[in-house]
């Protein structure tokens, strides 16, 4: 018999149970009162891990997300955090039954595809809340908030970079799920369409023009030293990119070597068997690993966006050049440094910078609660979240001269 839902809990279905869906999203929406009630998920071993730690039984545990949606409306709302290519689909069977939805990013791989959802939308009872979790992290709020009163005077221009790390790209974009489009999304939709949300709302303007240059700079098998081995077990050359290095020595239970043993193999056998163990310049990448846009608003504020795998840590810096003041932030360190032209004074802030995506995550999570419960608007109309992958795919043509 099924477990009947708790009284005035809202019960949540988590389509996905990756790091995003079954890690992320499911364990804050159960940390923060809503009670998981379905999981989706084709790989046996992951549901049933995510499913002992939410207490989901048998049969609310599905490997296709069409069987969940064949059974009515049966819980309160959905969150869809399954493989890129698959969040459309998923979505619109969603806006069918009238559930609200929380969509991971990128909504699609296909710009034709934003406004068909944008039409599911406005026909259903649901609504679908992007995962643009910066708009919820505490530093870029308090950044938010600053512009917001008027201390910088007229917005004029933003800079916003995104230092993906070195490291970083190479677990994600070279070894990991992204490392090829087709067929997942291209490198500035997968990895900066959070940064391209950040500059539409700081902005608040929609965009007019995109143009974009980038490209795969580095690692390519003309960058292989001689004598590197094609796994990095077996490999006697010193490397940046020694996938020894990025992950023995990690705790095994968190991201990023969560990634590599959620199979239910140990570290070591996805380091000598799997693809996070590989040399970084067999060439099975194809995205860019350095990337530039420039936008221009219809405000006439202009913004440039630099995401670029050859950096040290992984943060975001900013800049908002204002016709009274300046503003400059790093997210890492949660630093917001304030210029006033006119008394020439500098303000310095700290916002605080727990959590993944500094706190974003959690933040995601209950302003997405509080609109189910009715306390609150949806955090980002999808309209507007539109606008970010409209910019992602402009910048891409622009790129490949498209």
């Amino acid at each position: 018999m099924d477990r009947v839902s708790a009284p005035g809990r809202i019960r949540i279905a988590v389509i996905g149970c990756g790091n995003r869906g079954g890690d992320v999203y499911a364990r804050h929406l159960a940390a923060q009162g809503a009670e998981i009630t379905y999981l989706i998920e084709p790989r046996s071993g992951r549901l049933e891990t995510v499913a002992a730690r939410h207490g989901v039984p048998p049969q609310r545990q599905l490997r296709r997300w069409q069987d969940f949606f064949a059974l009515g409306r049966v819980a309160d709302a959905v969150v869809i955090a399954s493989p890129d290519d698959q969040h459309v689909e998923a979505c619109l069977a969603a806006l069918e039954l009238g559930y609200s939805v929380l969509l991971e990013k990128p909504i699609g791989l296909a710009e034709e595809q934003l406004d068909v959802l944008l039409d599911a939308e406005a026909r259903s009872a649901g609504r679908v809340t992007v995962c643009h979790v910066l708009r919820t992290s505490p530093f870029f709020l308090a950044v938010e908030q600053v512009l917001r009163s008027g201390r910088l005077g007229q917005l004029v221009g933003i800079t916003l970079a995104e230092n993906v790390a070195f490291w970083h790209y190479a677990h994600s974009y070279v070894r990991g799920n992204w490392r090829a489009s087709p067929p997942t999304a291209p490198f500035i939709l997968a990895k900066s369409v959070h940064d391209l949300d950040v500059l539409r709302w700081l902005a608040a303007a929609p965009p007019l023009r995109v143009e974009s240059q980038g490209g795969l700079h580095h690692f390519r098998p003309e960058h292989r030293p001689a004598e590197a081995a094609d796994r990095c077990v077996e490999c006697p050359v010193p490397c940046p990119y020694d996938a020894r290095r990025f992950y023995r020595g990690r705790p095994e239970h968190e991201w990023p070597v969560a990634v590599l043993t959620a199979g239910g193999q140990s570290l070591e056998e996805a380091l000598q068997h799997g693809p996070y163990g590989e040399c970084v310049y067999l060439g099975k990448n194809n995205v860019p690993d350095h990337q530039a846009v420039n936008v221009t608003f219809a405000n006439g504020v202009t913004a440039q966006l630099t995401s670029s795998a050859f950096t040290h840590n992984n943060t975001r810096t900013l800049k908002l050049l204002g016709s009274a003041g300046e503003l400059r932030g790093q997210m890492e360190t949660g630093e917001i440094e304030i210029h006033d032209f006119l008394s020439g004074e500098v303000q310095t802030r700290h916002t605080p910078t727990e959590g993944v995506h500094g706190g974003g995550d959690v933040g995601m999570v209950a302003a997405w609660l509080a609109s189910l419960r009715g306390e609150a608007s949806v955090l980002t109309p999808l309209s507007e979240s539109l606008d970010s992958h409209r910019m992602a795919f402009a910048a891409e043509r622009s790129r490949l001269g498209a």
